[in-house]
């Protein structure tokens, strides 16, 4: 097949590339050559252009499917999918099941028939926590008005495993293997629910193959991992002294402790269901999800290449996880 990606150099969009050219397929990368430009040099074709007005380049030419990784305004995913819409069969749409509105993930067991986030000022092209996922719902949207019936949307949830700048779950395997006591949130039978890139990748792919079209909730299966399970498997891994001491949710919020990002993939009890998504759709068109362990263990090796002082970007700094533990053991002997 003839792949066309927008992006296809980090993260997410590289997984896709490299799946893609395992199975043999060709790939055609569209991107502004800012982020790792020489990734594929020589293995792919790469087209330099903005997507902002700058989508020329790709008059004349035409692909299977088109992935778009990196689409975040309605207005640029419209201009995308307009501009394809004879030049692709079918338009693969990374969303976010971050669509669903806090009212709606109050429960257990979200699918893809609820109701997504809305916004006020939908020309807003400023992504902030309350405006990022009613924005992807509208590009859902865009790219199927454009080309009815044959866009995949992917609502992913967490993407976890080698290569994620954001630290969003590397934060704890590295955190467990340093040893010592480690600060967790709630308690061990905390559901996370989190999904391997190269999984979603291959998942992807699979579907492309397909040429399935249609909306579908992509991350891990709904009460299958807890935040236990995550920290248990990343001692046994790298074999650490580590002691986990679990903290009350309200002794957090006491002490102004932010779940998400101080303390990565807890989400405190704001929205219970938002880690306990349904999946059910996709696991049924063939979502395969890998061991806990292979992701921790490959997690930690790749976490190993990146420079000692790298900033991290979530997670708690060891002074402040060191002075929490204090003040929890003084209130609770």
């Amino acid at each position: 097949m003839k792949l066309l990606m927008i992006g296809g150099t980090r993260f997410l969009g590289r997984a896709i590339v490299d799946a893609a050219l395992a199975a043999e397929h060709e790939v055609t990368l569209f991107n502004r050559g800012q982020s790792n430009p020489d990734l594929y040099s020589g293995k792919v074709e790469t087209l330099i252009g903005d997507r902002d007005g700058g989508l020329g380049v790709l008059n004349g030419r035409s692909w299977d499917a088109v992935i778009d990784t990196c689409g975040y305004f309605p207005r640029l995913v419209q201009d995308s999918a307009t501009l394809l819409a004879d030049a692709v069969q079918q338009y693969v749409f990374i969303s976010s099941i971050s669509v669903y509105p806090e009212a709606v993930m109050q429960q257990a067991g979200v699918d893809e028939n609820a109701a997504v986030d809305t916004i006020e000022d939908e020309t807003t092209e400023e992504i902030t926590g309350e405006s990022y996922g009613a924005l992807k719902a509208l590009c859902e949207q865009a790219a199927e008005a454009a080309m009815p019936g044959r866009v995949l949307n992917v609502r992913a949830g967490l993407i976890v495993g080698p290569y994620d700048l954001s630290d969003r779950f590397t934060y704890w395997p590295y955190r467990v293997a340093q040893g010592g006591e480690v600060l967790a949130p709630d308690s061990p039978t905390y559901d996370v629910q989190f999904i391997d890139v190269r999984d979603l990748a291959q998942w992807i792919l699979h579907m492309v193959e397909a040429q399935k079209s249609g909306t579908y909730n992509v991350t891990g299966q709904a009460g299958a991992v807890t935040l236990g399970d995550v920290l248990t498997t990343s001692r046994e891994i790298s074999g650490s002294d580590a002691t986990i001491t679990w903290v009350s949710d309200a002794f957090l919020a006491e002490n102004e402790v932010a779940p998400w990002t101080q303390l990565p993939m807890y989400l405190g009890s704001e929205v219970p269901g938002m880690n306990l998504v349904s999946c059910e759709k996709a696991f049924a068109d063939g979502l395969v999800i890998r061991p806990l362990a292979e992701t921790i263990q490959d997690t930690l090796t790749w976490q190993a290449t990146r420079p000692s002082d790298h900033e991290w970007r979530a997670g708690l700094r060891r002074e402040r996880e060191a002075e929490l533990l204090e003040k929890w053991h003084v209130v609770n002997g």
